[in-house]
């Protein structure tokens, strides 16, 4: 194919053979070429490409096959690990004899530090400052060690701390939407594919580029050459129509796409988006709804490439040349989307009217749970189940003023999710002018930040004179990272803090992210909501969730005058005016032309030098994994667990952070108590996300977040369980280390979507570190179902209407489990004996969700990584 000057080959569609191929859904087009292209690999087989054919008769296929992405993307919090283990993993081949040299990235591969910034400082125009030095105080080895490793490895990029959020730097400057591979001169193009250790890594999916999140194991056998191992997914065609009405966001709009899609059941499906309402929608809001596919339980959501797409590539900055190379790309391989042809064949449709979408927030535990702004207030109080309408009042000493129940003490314009469309973010900077021209403000109690993803974001406000209103009202820039998305919020005032635990206070935060998950946000605050950056501001301002802003007045101006939400509201041509007046494509160019230098903190770091890493037993940070110390030991033939015990007894929507939490590490708690025997105070504990690289804290942190429930306790929050036989409560480490001396098996038992939320990988190895073979769900959520394989932890799922209440499990049982084949195979059936506490036994049958034959091949060698391992050193 030549574009201007230049010739590419191409693997064309055309020449599969397929049948039909034009009407397959563009994602799995996608899929098809790449397995075309890597049909030379040793894991591709004929029988792959045939399987379209079929998927085209049924909209579905059981047939495994082998996907190459193009290239990863990591954060900071999954990515210090993955090098953690990839560092550990030269010192394995070492040991068995092989090259450390060989174990390097294969494909590109881009880290963005934007996980590991903590709002400690806000409200003040010097709060970005020195957030970022508390930052480097607190992650300096962390970085060190990130430096290492890209001078160590091949083909790994790093994206310094203070620049941006990954999937924002993905959408803004890595993706390329057609990808240009050079061997021996000849160049090949083929689309830009990616998978991410992030659960958001989705969002890339607005531009027309194929990726989602992956466990950080999955990830570095990607690097390392593996392909990620799946069935071809049914795909959901999700026709949009109309345009959205004046005053409805993107945010709104993902909001209720979340809501109907959840509600609809798509997990482990791709949702692919169509429609004429796709001329109404910029390629921002498209990565808006691209975002929230974890949201929504998808494993993405897809949008084509068209006209909208060119513009934006344009918009940030990419050249001419290759913006005519996708267009010509996608329209010969049959990858634009043309609305006036036929719909591709789908496996199901469902279809959504834009116009319809209302102005919306969800919470107060699940982004699925959208409320109707209107009718918010009533809600809330439904929710809540008991009086929360603020007949409580506790004077604040130190901040001033009082708190109530339902006040907002928390309001962060934060997250990838929001972040990466100017339309809300200018929205919430004109809403911010409005008000304090009207006189209106924020209560002090109201812990207010911006943490946009990139840095093009503050240089447009800036430009168009909206950041002095944003900060006149709070919202100065904290830094370029997720925040309090992912649960850096930073503490409250102590006095805040203090009358929430006195008096059981009920207060909220608001933020534009997208997970709300119990315990996330801030250890202080149990209901978390979900809204657009402009009703950031607006509850901002309420200081309540109780004020209806549809309704009642949010302040009043100088002259005592009701001033109402609609009052201040900007509308869709003043933004749309400010955005055209105030975004180049240069302001793209220039600020990404020096995204991987870093700043003097960056660049003045202590870097250590060599093939392999220097450990220091004495870190408390970086630490070599014991999970290779049986390297040399042969793959198992065979599946046993006899006379185990339940560890936990968990119900339904236990989410990765409830396994592996982020957030704060309590004093008190195993890890918190690990720390300050190692010499580390609780104010230096930092969090579980940035510790990510050292096992002895997070294999205390597993099971550990403040808001989980055991069933085995009543009435027991936090990360406790009941040591068999001796009655004892205690924390699950604790008794995951007793059952441990005692050479007992250990199962976890659980309800419905078991592992939704964030590609956590530490969830699975935490799992397998306190001695667990496996888990018993009624459903998995498909990125932690991976990880427990990858981790060599045994994923079953109960059949029919057998679950834990069926089966009247207390936790207090013995639990065998045994195979029915004599070998094992994808989708087995197990025997799972129980033995009940009253001497009566029982029987169920289990389906091993072991779904692929490469998932059970790296199952029998005790994860993805061993058998990379292995298979390098000719074992």
């Amino acid at each position: 194919m030549t574009v201007g000057t230049e010739e590419y080959t191409i693997y064309s569609l055309h020449a599969t053979g397929v049948d039909g191929v034009d009407r397959l859904p563009v994602s799995l087009k996608i899929l098809l070429e790449n397995l075309l292209r890597n049909a030379e690999s040793p894991f591709v087989e004929e029988g792959h490409i045939a399987a379209f054919e079929q998927w085209l008769e049924k909209g579905y296929s059981s047939q495994d096959i082998a996907y190459h992405p193009v290239r990863v993307v990591m954060q900071d919090f999954t990515g210090v690990p993955a090098v953690v283990d990839l560092a550990a993993m030269r010192d394995a081949l070492a040991r068995l004899g092989g090259n450390p040299g060989d174990i390097s990235p294969q494909i590109p591969v881009d880290l963005v530090v934007d996980h590991s910034v903590t709002v400690d400082y806000y409200g003040t125009e010097d709060a970005f400052e020195k957030n970022v030095a508390a930052e480097y105080a607190r992650n300096g080895e962390r970085y060190g060690f990130l430096k290492w490793g890209q001078e160590a490895f091949d083909n790994f990029r790093v994206v310094p701390p203070g620049t941006g959020i990954v999937h924002q730097v993905n959408l803004e400057y890595l993706a390329k939407v057609v990808w240009i591979r050079v061997e021996g001169g000849e160049k090949t193009a083929c689309p830009d594919t990616c998978v991410g250790t992030d659960s958001h890594t989705t969002m890339i999916n607005g531009l027309s580029v194929l990726g989602w999140g992956v466990g950080g194991i999955e990830a570095e056998a990607a690097m390392l050459n593996q392909p990620v191992t799946m069935q071809i997914p049914e795909v959901v065609g999700y026709e949009l129509r109309g345009e959205l009405r004046e005053g409805v966001t993107a945010t709104d709009l993902v909001l209720t796409v979340v809501e109907h899609l959840r509600t609809h059941g798509v997990v482990g499906k791709f949702v692919e988006f169509y429609g004429a309402g796709l001329a109404h929608l910029s390629i921002a809001d498209r990565a808006t709804i691209a975002n929230m596919a974890p949201e929504y339980g998808a494993t993405c959501g897809f949008f084509p490439v068209d006209d909208e797409t060119l513009a934006y590539l344009r918009f940030t900055g990419r050249t001419s040349h290759e913006v005519d190379l996708v267009r010509a790309y996608a329209q010969e391989q049959g990858l634009w989307n043309d609305p006036s042809h036929r719909p591709a064949r789908f496996t199901e449709i469902l279809s959504l009217d834009l116009s319809q979408v209302e102005p919306s927030i969800a919470g107060p535990k699940r982004p699925q749970d959208r409320i109707p702004l209107a009718r918010a207030p009533h809600i809330l109080a439904g929710k809540e189940g008991r009086d929360t309408t603020g007949k409580i009042s506790v004077p604040l000493k130190d901040t001033g003023g009082s708190l109530s129940h339902g006040d907002v003490v928390i309001a962060a314009i934060t997250s990838c999710t929001n972040t990466s469309n100017p339309a809300v973010l200018v929205a919430a900077g004109l809403l911010a002018k409005k008000a304090y021209e009207k006189g209106l403000s924020v209560s002090p109690r109201v812990k207010t930040s911006f943490a946009p993803g990139s840095q093009v974001v503050t240089e447009y406000l800036s430009r168009a004179d909206l950041t002095p209103y944003l900060n006149r009202l709070g919202f100065t820039l904290a830094g370029y990272g997720c925040t309090t998305c992912i649960g850096n919020s930073g503490p409250l005032n102590r006095d805040i803090s203090q009358a929430i635990a006195d008096h059981g206070l009920n207060v909220a935060a608001v933020l534009s992210g997208n997970r709300n998950f119990e315990g996330r946000i801030s250890p202080d605050v149990k209901d978390s909501y979900l809204t657009s950056p402009p009703l950031v501001v607006a509850y901002a301002l309420a200081g309540s969730m109780h004020v209806n802003l549809q309704e009642d007045p949010l302040g009043r101006d100088a002259a005592g005058t009701p001033v109402y939400l609609r009052d201040i509201w900007p509308s869709e041509g003043e933004i749309q005016e400010y955005i055209r007046k105030n975004l180049s494509p240069k302001m793209f160019s220039q600020r990404y032309a020096s995204v991987f230098a870093g700043d003097d903190r960056w660049n003045e770091m202590a870097v250590p030098r060599g093939n392999t890493y220097a450990w220091n037993k004495d870190s408390t940070y970086i630490q070599a994994p014991p999970f290779f110390d049986d390297i040399t030991s042969p793959p198992r033939d065979e599946f046993v667990l006899k006379q185990g015990r339940i560890l936990a007894l968990l119900g339904d929507t236990v989410t990765t952070d409830h396994i592996s939490p982020a957030g704060a590490i309590p004093a008190d708690s195993p890890a918190g108590k690990w720390l300050q025997e190692q010499g580390v105070s609780p104010a230096e504990f930092n969090s579980y996300g940035s510790r990510r690289g050292n096992h002895e804290v997070m294999m205390r942190g597993t099971f550990a977040n403040i808001r989980i429930r055991n069933e085995m306790l009543a009435d027991v929050e936090g990360g406790y369980t009941i040591h068999i036989p001796s009655g004892r409560t205690l924390p699950i480490y604790d008794a995951a280390m007793a059952y441990g001396r005692e050479n007992t098996p250990l199962v976890v038992i659980a309800g419905a979507e078991y592992g939704t939320g964030s590609s956590r990988d530490w969830a699975a190895k935490g799992t397998r570190l306190l001695g667990v073979g496996a888990v018993v769900a009624e459903s998995f959520e498909r990125i932690h179902r991976s990880n427990l394989i990858g981790m060599g932890v045994l994923p079953l799922q109960f059949q029919k209407n057998d679950g834990r209440k069926q089966l009247q499990l207390t936790g207090r049982e013995e639990i065998s489990l045994r195979l029915k084949y004599p070998e094992p195979a994808a989708g087995m059936t197990v025997y799972m004996d129980i033995a009940y506490e009253n001497g009566q036994s029982r029987c169920c049958e289990l389906t091993a969700r072991i779904d692929t034959a490469g998932e059970l091949h790296y199952f029998r060698h005790g994860g993805i990584l061993h058998a990379v391992l292995r298979n390098m050193a000719g074992q």
